[in-house]
């Protein structure tokens, strides 16, 4: 399925740094984030702990989509959401900048 343009633009994707990262208490596979975004400071869940550990992804800039409908997983609200790329045989790596850029800055 294509999108237009138009409906690209509408997607708020950001890069972020994030600050703190924690496995949920009672989740096999969920990770809470909390992201800055330069202007403001938001909490992600993802299901990366299998492919990382948490205190592993403290300080890494990463790519997010900020205007994605919040969901809550295992009570905690996902406020936004980190991207990733996913092989064939299921292997997962954060999408990242490659070089340093600030937070908040815009994709495009």
């Amino acid at each position: 399925m294509e999108i237009s343009f138009e409906e690209f633009k509408k997607l708020d994707l950001r890069v972020g740094k994030i600050l703190e990262a924690k496995q949920i208490p009672g989740s096999r596979n969920l990770i809470r984030m909390i992201v800055d975004f330069g202007t403001e400071k938001r909490q992600a869940v993802a299901g990366l702990l299998r492919w990382y550990k948490p205190e592993e992804l403290i300080g890494r800039k990463c790519a997010f989509i900020l205007n994605l409908q919040r969901r809550r997983f295992m009570g905690v609200e996902s406020q936004c959401m980190i991207l990733a790329a996913e092989d064939g045989e299921g292997n997962v790596v954060l999408l990242q900048p490659e070089r340093d850029v600030a937070e908040g800055s815009r994709i495009h």
